[in-house]
């Protein structure tokens, strides 16, 4: 298979980031995660907009689903509360979706998001592999890694501060040590972000390059098998 990990920027103009979202993804693998946020920022000035212009992506995104596996987080509004949702789509359908439940506070997210619950955070299936998904700053959170324990493949949309560049590096390469599987990791390209975007294997080999725009990397996924069976810590 082959994975991708996007890392461009967001700007102010909403069709644009679609447009080049879109672009990125009809060049990527098998299976391809985009930034946090990446089609509107955060935009706490324009939330109701964000959120409506979420919609209207996600009917475009899904056509591009048809043959590979597409994760991303958007602004949605439900019952007149915000919520940061990563969206995973697969043959036109949204197979998953997971509520934000650490939000950032440094960043103002507990001012203008309301959490997901800790429930909602699970291993889900997609053609016999089992997926895990934190969003950035869940990364920090022991609990989390503990629900995703078994994952053959972990999904990491992120907008990661530059500030914490290693702690990034350091989190995403341990977990998919821990749980020796594979991690796809990926972090705007925005200037105050770290990048550090990367694909990295349960042996904790790390294809990272913070100069492109998209990472694709052809993996071999019997590693997860070899890996769990020479050490054996109960994952087999």
């Amino acid at each position: 298979m082959i994975f991708s990990a996007i890392q461009m920027k967001t700007g102010e103009d909403f069709n644009a980031n679609l447009a080049h979202l879109k672009k990125l993804i009809q060049k990527s693998g098998d299976i391809v995660v985009a930034p946090e946020v990446c089609l509107t920022g955060f935009a706490y000035d324009r939330f109701e907009e964000a959120a409506a212009f979420s919609q209207k992506a996600l009917e475009e995104l899904l056509p591009l689903s048809r043959n590979r596996i597409i994760c991303y987080t958007q602004i949605e509004k439900i019952e007149n509360r915000f919520y940061n949702i990563a969206n995973v789509l697969y043959k036109e359908k949204v197979v998953h979706r997971q509520p934000k439940v650490k939000l950032f506070a440094f960043g103002g997210e507990t001012d203008y998001f309301t959490p997901g619950s800790m429930e909602e955070i699970q291993i889900f299936e997609i053609e016999g592999k089992r997926f895990g998904l934190l969003i950035c700053f869940e990364l920090r959170f022991l609990e989390i890694w503990q629900r995703l324990q078994g994952s053959d493949i972990i999904l990491v949309p992120a907008m990661w501060g530059k500030l914490r560049k290693r702690h990034f590096e350091q989190l995403t390469e341990a977990l998919a040590v821990m749980n020796q599987c594979f991690v796809i990791a990926s972090d705007s390209a925005n200037d105050d972000m770290a990048k550090s975007s990367a694909i990295i294997s349960p042996f904790g080999k790390v294809f990272r390059d913070d100069r492109k725009v998209m990472l694709s990397k052809s993996v071999d996924l019997g590693e997860i098998k070899k890996m769990r069976r020479y050490m054996n810590i109960g994952l087999a």
